[in-house]
This record gives C-alpha cells, sequence and structure tokens, in this order.
C-alpha cells in the first residue's frame, strides 16, 4: 500500500511540473494564394478535422495576397464559430496576409507572424480595368468594410484604428509594428517558437461552447496536415493570369473548332480549358467545381454518340469524369471520405469513367447510328433479298418473300422449280426478277 501511495504521488507530482507534462495534439495546415470559395472550404474541411479530434488548437500558416470578399466572410464565419482555437500564422517570411487575409487573421482567436512578413492594405476594390488600373469600390461598400474591420478589431480587443487605417490608408505593418500597436499577439520563426511564446495566452475571442481558452501548448504533439493535389492543382489554376490564359485559350479553341469542322480536337481542348478557367475565377467550392466537370463529361459522351470521333470526345469525357470526382471525393482524412475508404473510391471513379465512356463509345453510338440509318423502302429494299419460290418460275411463277407471296419472273428465263431458294435482282412494278440463289453449272 505504501509503494502504491508513493508512485500517486510521484505521478502527481510529475504532472504538475512545468515543462514536463503532456498536452494535446496542435493540428498546423497550409493555405496560399488567392481567397477563392476553394479556401472556405479548405478552412472548413482543417478546422473541422481538428474539432472532431478533439485537437488544443490549430495553426493555419496563411499566406496570401488577399481575395474574394464572400469567400473571405465565409471563413470568418467558420472561425468565429469553430469549437476549438484557431491561430493565424503568416509565414514563411517574406508572405503576407493582405487585403482578405487581414480581415480572416483579425477573426483569429490568435495572430502570429514571422519576421520577414506584412499584415495589411486591405482596401475593398471592384475589379480591374481593362488597362489593368484599379477600379475602386464606392464609398458604400468601403464604410461597410471599415465597420466591418473594425468590429472584428473590437471585438478580439486589437487596435480598431488601425485596422481602420488598414482600409482607409491602406496601411500595411511589419511584425514588430502590429506587435507594438496591439494588432497581432507572438512574432515566432517557426511552429515550435509559437508553440513556446502562445502556451498559456488566453484567446482573443470566445471558443465555440468554452468561452475564451487558455491555450496549453508546450510539448503539444504536432500534426502537420498537407493539403492534397487537388489543393495544389486548384491554387495554381486559381492565380488570376492563369485563370484569365485558361478563359482565353478556351473560347479560341471552341472559335478555331467551329471554323475547321470534322476535327474536333481545338473545340475539345477548348472547352475543357474554358470549364477550367471559369472554375478558377473561384465562385465555385470543391463539390461545385466536380458538378461542373462531371457534367462536361456527360456532354463529352453524349457528343460522341451523337458525333463518333473514333474516341476523342470519350478520352476527354473520362479525364472530365475523373477530374470532377476527385474534386467531388476528398482524400487523406477530409471531411467527406476518411483516407481508407478514398482509395477504394479513387478506383471506383476511375472504373466507372472507362465503363461510362465504352458505354457511350460503343453502345450508345450503334443505336444512333441505327436510328440515324434511313429506312429502306419499295424497290430499294428488296433488291438483294432471298426469297423461296412457291409456284414454279417458267418463267412467272410465284415467290415468297418476308412473309408475303410475290408475282416473279426468272431473270434469265430458266425455270426454277419450287422450293428453290432465289435473290431479287430487280423490281418492275409489282413483279420481282430473281434469279437462283445458287446458279446452276454450264449453260447455253
Amino acid at each position: 500500500m505504501k509503494v502504491t501511495g508513493i508512485l500517486a504521488v510521484a505521478l502527481l507530482l510529475l504532472a504538475l511540473l512545468p515543462g514536463v507534462a503532456a498536452h494535446g495534439t496542435v493540428y498546423v495546415a497550409r493555405v496560399e494564394g488567392v481567397i477563392t470559395g476553394y479556401t472556405a472550404d479548405q478552412f472548413d474541411r482543417y478546422i473541422s478535422r481538428a474539432e472532431d479530434e478533439g485537437a488544443e488548437a490549430i495553426v493555419i500558416e496563411l499566406n496570401t495576397p488577399g481575395g474574394r470578399a464572400d469567400a473571405m466572410q465565409e471563413i470568418v464565419s467558420r472561425i468565429q464559430n469553430a469549437g476549438v482555437p484557431v491561430i493565424i500564422y503568416v509565414y514563411p517570411p517574406g508572405g503576407m496576409a493582405a487585403s482578405a487575409g487581414t480581415y480572416i487573421a483579425l477573426s483569429s482567436h490568435l495572430i502570429a507572424m514571422a519576421p520577414g512578413t506584412v499584415i495589411g492594405a486591405c482596401r475593398p476594390i471592384l475589379g480591374y480595368g481593362q488597362n489593368g488600373s484599379i477600379v475602386e469600390a464606392p464609398p458604400k461598400i468601403t464604410n461597410f468594410y471599415v465597420a466591418y474591420i473594425r468590429e472584428l478589431a473590437r471585438m478580439s480587443g486589437r487596435n480598431e484604428t488601425l485596422a481602420e487605417e488598414f482600409i482607409t490608408k491602406d496601411r500595411s505593418v511589419t511584425p514588430e509594428e502590429a506587435l507594438r500597436y496591439g494588432v497581432i499577439e507572438v512574432i515566432a520563426t517557426d511552429i515550435g517558437d509559437l508553440l513556446q511564446k502562445a502556451d498559456g495566452m488566453e484567446t482573443k475571442i470566445p471558443v465555440r461552447g468554452r468561452g475564451r481558452v487558455v491555450l496549453h501548448l508546450r510539448n503539444a504533439r504536432v500534426v502537420h496536415i498537407e493539403p492534397s493535389l487537388r489543393d495544389e492543382v486548384v491554387r495554381y489554376i486559381t492565380e488570376p493570369t492563369i485563370a484569365y490564359l485558361l478563359l482565353n485559350l478556351g473560347i479560341l479553341g471552341l472559335i478555331f473548332g467551329f471554323l475547321t469542322p470534322g476535327w474536333h480536337v481545338p473545340e475539345t481542348v477548348g472547352a475543357i480549358m474554358l470549364v477550367l478557367g471559369i472554375i478558377g475565377l473561384g465562385y465555385f467550392g470543391y463539390t461545385s467545381a466536380g458538378l461542373v466537370l462531371t457534367i462536361l463529361a456527360i456532354v463529352f459522351f453524349v457528343a460522341e454518340a451523337l458525333t463518333p470521333t473514333f474516341g476523342l470526345f470519350t478520352v476527354a469525357g473520362v479525364v472530365s469524369f475523373v477530374l470532377g470526382g476527385i474534386m467531388l471525393f476528398s482524400g487523406g482524412g477530409e471531411y467527406l471520405v476518411a483516407g481508407e475508404t478514398y482509395d477504394v473510391l479513387r478506383i471506383a471513379i476511375v472504373v466507372m469513367a472507362i465503363l461510362l465512356g465504352l458505354f457511350f463509345l460503343f453502345g450508345v453510338a450503334t443505336v444512333v447510328k441505327a436510328h440515324r440509318r434511313k429506312p429502306g423502302a419499295g424497290k430499294e429494299e428488296l433488291i438483294g433479298e432471298i426469297g423461296k419460290v412457291i409456284e414454279d418460275l417458267d418463267p412467272e411463277g410465284v415467290v415468297k418473300l418476308h412473309g408475303e407471296l410475290w408475282t416473279a419472273e426468272s431473270a434469265d428465263g430458266r425455270r426454277i422449280p419450287v422450293g428453290e431458294r432465289v435473290r431479287v435482282v430487280k423490281v418492275e412494278g409489282l413483279k420481282l426478277i430473281v434469279e437462283p440463289l445458287e446458279k446452276p453449272e454450264g449453260g447455253g
């Protein structure tokens, strides 16, 4: 009993020693590039995983020049309703949290920046003119976002005046300035440094269902959530220059295809590029983009059936269907499908795409061709058909053809007895001119 008591006391003291107790898990995810609907999906996926695993916190390494306002607001809402502390870490050195990224950072439970990064400059704009100039947002919109960013700063106890100047004066600040002016909480060189410095801090905004939380990050187990292949592909095509290029090349491909009918390659490639360009504009999330690609695949399959191209449209349909399936379903422990299930699902997507391609390539094409074949009628239909002599042809008689009785005449005037099979060589009115199916040898 004494030994047991001593062990219990020793374990209790060990747990209370600072720097020794093991805390929970901290997830680390990376978000880069333009803020789009896909970025909102990424944030939701990463935060949901941290919530499901009961993580101590999730750190999102953010490096963005900004992006869509609607996607930004969706991300802000997701962070502020998260059941786990969300730490925005502006990283790597040389990175930024500009424009929409500034709003996202100010909505988080804690903000950290790496040396050499910048935050701020988030004046709303409507887009760019044909000459590349910025199209300023009207005062009504600007005033809304001024109030919006001030409220984000107020809720988190951060510097409201500087937050407003991020819009009204297009101001940007370094990590040292941001820390001095009360915009961020930590300057850290890497994740390990961040966890050490943020340990013991209280979240700047309440965590859903838990209120303000004191972070226990020292010695936490760090789990990195790597971006999936589709995240990398989407990040690439959502670059404004790439999306614009895809759109223009797609339109040119369609025009060139219409001007050179029969080839089908330009319009096929153009259609794929055009859809990828539209997806790259960032109006869609992953699910919507997957549905668009799946619909494009069906269009290609139907086009193959209606206009056989010896497999060109089918290949394009299979590629679009596979890409759509990958967009629709996630892998690697993401929120729709678990990693082990996705390995099987990925094979199922490819197999289904191939089966659909083969069906439309051969099955539907055959049916359409049969419907397209002009039905024979009258004389043209009967020529070459095989019948049977019912009444001797000497040289005229009766032949049974397709269940009907016809007056017939031997083509060469020879007698053809009952029971012989004959072939129609000509039709004269209602009389068939026939010849024996197997002509007798010799002659004279």
